[in-house]
């Protein structure tokens, strides 16, 4: 009856046939008894209460029944005394040593785990196939491919590689290692193939950045009649989101749909919600977050980082704040490196700060991930002292940290300082990565730093062996083109030996808006449509170059070909935090409560810079209308607007912080300045290319962005 209730999965039922057999005294219980229900203890008091039994009837020695207790123990994460049960075996056999091994890797001691693998080899007892299936999970998590390699051998020498399971296990760690060439092998020597060598393989693909390669193995996987399951629908869901196949994405989500597995099961619903996110199909992503009907924390930190990724920071917002009114649901480390970025995109500093006070509750404030998302709050709402100290008291030994405040210093255009910091990085025996030095040409780019930039791209190739990416080269020609060479910049795109992307001809395109260049801003063009033809804001920077240029035909033909492609302009806008708030204005806004006072301030302001030496740049707008017309429509720009609104919300000579999501236009720099004056503020502006502190005047770019 015992056994009948075990194998049922009838645990409670199995404990108390146990405890009737021990106060009877005709039927004692046996070292046969204890076993299975040590392995149904649903928890850990009945487990002790158990072993208590064993060690009263002198069983505790019997090396199946301390092997059962050890598993028991570890099952619960009751290491120690799982620990001194098998350190007190008198013998030993295979069992023990695996449930000792499997019990460490199972807790995350895998340290411990092959300790205990050295001390069961030095015993004389040979590994078998569940122990090698067991350790090299642990291998790949300690990051020791040598001892992985060493088991591999070990595998071969005894004839244990044909095992399914051990392959299994051999293909999941070189996949973790990135060896991706020693996992095919692995496959291609196996003679039987169950389900999880398929996914095994596919997930290997999948997560080494081979999603055309995983989509070919699910294919062969279903012409060898071998049926998906949820863990092939989610490296399936990866691949498709990796290789930007939004038919595929589709194709996936009817065939999860029609199994209902994302009623059933929330890890397949994730999956597929975070391939939409990363495709770039919010709303399908929104529709599935909807669909699942019990979400876990996972569900909302995956539509959080969804929204942020897709330039969407207020809807995460929105969706975190949902997620706060949940009582079933507590933010964990992926929701705060899911909100941060949110609220640094808006500069949302308020909302960062109170944030920042309950991850210092949550004891996540050294978190390398969480704390390089603090870094990068606090610098992209202009608070680089407070960034610059929160970079000192987190763990700095790898690049991620260094990366984000090389970045801060650069969008405030301290450029030299995102020098020194790198400096100080080498020095501090930090490798550099290929984010680093993305981040380095940027800050040179906008500290007009050309000769430094150029020793930073040899640096990367020369003495770190990184290749360059189209990133690079992007950066490259925008610290050229942005300081006036042209020529060189054109010259450089030329001799790029992949194919120049978006970013590259964008970036080319940029700096002749800047430099008024039509001629090679038009080829930029061209070239740019060719490559992404979707993007409106290539055209509006065409258009731009033209209408700088007074070639108003040219501007409208420009327009009307964006017009024709079905493509809108993004309407330029501006927001300021206040009470906790985050108030958006848009040009020529209207609708605000305070619409009337802001004009009226806005008036006078105008006013009193003239009186000190404020003169209205028309070129800046970018219409064939009346110059009249125009000084009206610079005085409605929305970060005018942003900036009277903070003024006649906030204590005389208090600093004010505004976030624009377009560039800054030169008529608006320039009063921001004289406002910065004659009020005595300080007015922080960041916009989509950089930050500008204006104070007393003068603004930190210098003039130069």
């Amino acid at each position: 009856m015992l056994s009948s209730y075990v194998r049922n999965n009838r645990f409670h039922d199995a404990v108390n046939c146990l405890y009737k057999m021990l106060l009877n005294s005709e039927v004692r219980p046996d070292f046969y008894t204890f076993p299975p229900v040590l392995k149904a203890c649903g928890n850990l008091f009945d487990g002790k209460k158990i072993h208590c039994w064993v060690f009263k009837l002198g069983f505790e020695w019997d090396v199946f029944v301390a092997a059962s207790l050890v598993h028991m123990y570890c099952r619960f994460g009751y290491l120690a005394a799982a620990h001194k049960i098998f350190s007190d075996m008198p013998f030993r056999d295979g069992g023990s040593w695996n449930a000792m091994i499997s019990g460490f890797c199972q807790n995350g001691n895998v340290s411990e785990a092959l300790g205990v693998l050295d001390e069961m080899r030095f015993d004389g007892m040979k590994m078998d196939c569940v122990t090698v299936s067991t350790v090299l999970p642990a291998c790949a998590q300690m990051d020791d491919i040598l001892h992985g390699m060493l088991i591999h051998l070990y595998v071969i020498k005894h004839g244990l590689e044909f095992d399914v399971f051990v392959s299994n296990a051999l293909i999941n760690m070189y996949a973790k290692f990135g060896n991706i060439r020693q996992a095919q092998k692995v496959f291609d020597q196996m003679f039987v193939r169950d389900l999880v060598s398929w996914n095994s393989i596919i997930a290997a693909y999948e997560q080494n950045a081979h999603p055309d390669t995983a989509l070919e193995f699910f294919g062969e996987m279903q012409s060898n009649g071998i049926q998906p399951d949820v863990l092939t629908l989610v490296s399936l869901a990866s691949s498709v989101a990796q290789s930007g196949d939004c038919r595929s994405g589709r194709s996936v989500h009817g065939f999860v749909t029609r199994r209902c597995w994302i009623l059933e099961d929330v890890v397949i619903g994730n999956a597929v919600l975070d391939m939409y996110a990363k495709l770039g199909i919010i709303d399908s992503a929104y529709r599935v977050f909807e669909e699942i009907s019990l979400k876990d924390v996972v569900s909302w930190n995956t539509m959080i980082t969804g929204y942020g990724q897709n330039g969407l920071a207020s809807e995460a917002i929105e969706v975190f704040c949902m997620m706060e009114v949940c009582e079933d649901v507590t933010p964990n480390q992926g929701t705060w490196v899911s909100i941060l970025p949110a609220y640094s995109h808006l500069g949302a500093l308020k909302l960062g700060m109170r944030t920042h006070g309950r991850i210092l509750k949550a004891s996540l404030h050294l978190d390398i991930y969480v704390s390089t998302c603090l870094i990068d709050l606090y610098g992209k709402c202009g608070r680089l002292d407070d960034a610059m100290s929160l970079f000192y008291e987190v763990p700095r030994m790898s690049s991620v940290p260094w990366n984000a405040i090389i970045s801060c210093h650069g969008i405030h255009g301290h450029g030299e300082t995102s020098l020194q910091l790198f400096q100080a990085m080498q020095d501090e025996g930090v490798k550099p990565d290929h984010v680093t030095f993305v981040s380095l040409l940027s800050a040179c780019s906008h500290s007009g730093l050309v000769d430094q930039g150029q020793w930073c791209f040899r640096v990367m190739q020369e003495e770190y062996g990184i290749k360059p990416s189209l990133k690079h080269y992007g950066c490259m020609v925008d610290l050229l083109g942005r300081a006036g060479y042209l020529e060189k910049a054109y010259s450089f795109v030329k001799n790029i030996p992949l194919r120049p992307d978006a970013s590259v001809w964008g970036a080319l395109l940029g700096a002749c808006r800047i430099h008024g260049d039509v001629e090679l801003g038009k080829f930029a063009s061209e070239r740019l449509f060719e490559v992404d033809s979707e993007n409106v804001g290539y055209y509006v920077l065409l258009s731009n170059i033209y209408a700088n240029v007074g070639k108003w035909e040219g501007a409208d033909e420009v327009r009307s070909l964006a017009r024709d492609r079905g493509l809108k302009k993004t309407p330029g806008w501006s927001s300021i935090e206040l009470n906790n708030r985050i108030e958006v204005f848009y040009t020529g806004n209207q609708s605000h409560p305070h619409c009337e006072e802001i004009y009226k301030e806005l008036e006078i302001l105008t006013a009193k810079i003239k009186t000190v030496g404020y003169i209205p740049d028309c070129s800046f707008v970018l219409q064939d209308v009346e110059e009249d017309e125009k000084e009206y429509i610079l005085r409605s720009h929305s970060e005018r607007l942003a900036i009277t609104y903070g003024i006649i919300s906030t204590p005389p000579k208090s600093p004010i912080r505004i976030f624009k999501n377009l560039r800054v236009c030169g008529d608006c720099h320039n009063v921001t300045k004289f406002i910065s004056k004659i009020t005595e503020r300080e007015i922080i502006v960041r916009d989509s290319n950089r930050f500008h502190h204006f104070k007393d005047g003068v603004c930190s770019c210098g003039d130069y962005w």
